[in-house]
């Protein structure tokens, strides 16, 4: 792993990094003095650049196109590889949907559906119609396949949505809020505290802190 060569030859004191989850405790352990964030899909800290992996080394080095020649140049780029989404460097390496990781079609169904329409009606009725299940069923094959409640897992994806919209916009928060289906900043910034332990509005000013002049 190219971040524990970084580290043995010193050029990451005192910088923050990253690399894959699964290397993280190595990486600790070894080198405790070090800054390591693991929940980040890539890390720049003046020239050094760390990313979390394989398909992490693909939104690092979009990172370093749009900040060298700007954002055209790297959503053209992004097309030709057929990405669907530039990531951020803060956001997640793990995703809420494949944490939920639903085996059925249709829970799968209804979640792709919740994903996709975070500002629109997901309640249990709701999300049931869409698989074709009664509301009691749903709820049940939802909590056996994911182990959550479905508003648990909407809540996830929300929280997941606003995340990186805050990542990669300077939208105020309480946008940010509507757009991903919150309502308002109050639910929102409770959903935050839940997940992360810290209100959106923290978090938003640490995305524009890292975020590259």
């Amino acid at each position: 792993m190219g971040i524990f060569v970084l580290a043995e030859a010193g050029l990451l004191e005192g910088k923050r990094t990253t690399t894959h989850w699964i290397h993280a405790p190595a990486f600790r352990k070894r080198y405790p003095h070090i800054r390591l964030e693991e929940d980040k899909l890539f890390i720049v800290d003046g020239q050094v650049w760390t990313g979390a992996g394989m398909s992490a080394g693909v939104d690092l080095a979009l990172a370093m196109v749009e900040n060298d020649l700007g954002g055209d140049l790297a959503r053209r780029i992004a097309r030709k590889l057929v990405i669907a989404q530039r990531r951020g460097s803060e956001q997640s390496q793990l995703s809420a949907l494949l944490e939920l990781d639903p085996k059925s079609d249709r829970v799968q169904l209804a979640l792709a559906y919740a994903r996709e329409n975070l500002t629109h009606d997901l309640s249990v009725e709701a999300l049931a119609g869409v698989a074709r299940l009664s509301p009691r069923q749903f709820s049940r094959v939802f909590r056996e396949e994911t182990g959550q409640t479905p508003a648990k897992a909407i809540e996830s994806l929300r929280v997941e949505a606003a995340r990186s919209m805050m990542e990669t916009s300077r939208h105020p928060v309480e946008v940010v809020a509507r757009e991903t289906g919150f309502g308002d900043r109050e639910r929102m910034r409770q959903a935050f505290l839940r997940a992360f332990g810290q209100p959106p509005q923290a978090m938003q000013q640490a995305f524009n802190a890292a975020t590259p002049a």
